[in-house]
């Protein structure tokens, strides 16, 4: 049976965006655990933390991938899935993991390029926080299948890179 590709990374990694592109590429389709919770919940997830909090919004990204079933699509997560050690059996259940890996200097970049509010970045030093946010899940992420390094790579050619990076380990 097929298996789906799920990407993993901090936000900003660029896990929705390559993911489409990823899914574009290999003709496969394309999901999202951030936007499976926002139509659960009829809200945005910056409104889901603000709402809710963030144990509510994890207990239900967790409950999410129960639902899923293994298959032939690419699954962007949000990046801390990998927080719970539970989560990480259900993501081996559906398929292969790949991190995003990114400097923390380029999630930065991007995210002051996004238009996306982030709900654990909603605070003065935002930049320290990510920093210290992806130090803290960087052994967590780095337990996936696949690592490919993001940093530089255009959104044009890094689902190619995480494409041409499962092909070369996966029959």
């Amino acid at each position: 049976m097929e298996r789906a590709w799920i990407l993993l990374g901090m936000m900003g990694s660029g896990k929705s965006a390559v993911g489409r592109g990823l899914a574009e590429l290999s003709g496969r389709p394309f999901v999202d655990t951030d936007i499976l919770l926002q139509n659960r919940f009829g809200r945005p997830v910056s409104q889901i933390f603000q709402v809710y909090g963030e144990q509510t919004f994890r207990d239900h990204e967790s409950s999410i991938l129960r639902t899923l079933e293994p298959g032939e699509y690419v699954l962007a997560t949000g990046g801390g899935i990998v927080m719970r050690e539970s989560n990480w059996d259900e993501l081996h259940r559906l398929g292969t993991t790949i991190f995003l890996k990114a400097a923390s200097e380029t999630i930065i970049e991007r995210l002051e390029q996004s238009k996306k509010r982030r709900p654990l970045l909603e605070t003065e030093n935002w930049q320290e926080r990510a920093r210290a946010i992806l130090e803290s899940r960087l052994h967590l992420y780095e337990q996936a299948d696949i690592v490919v390094s993001v940093d530089g790579l255009e959104l044009d050619t890094a689902p190619t890179k995480v494409l041409n990076a499962i092909r070369s380990v996966t029959p």
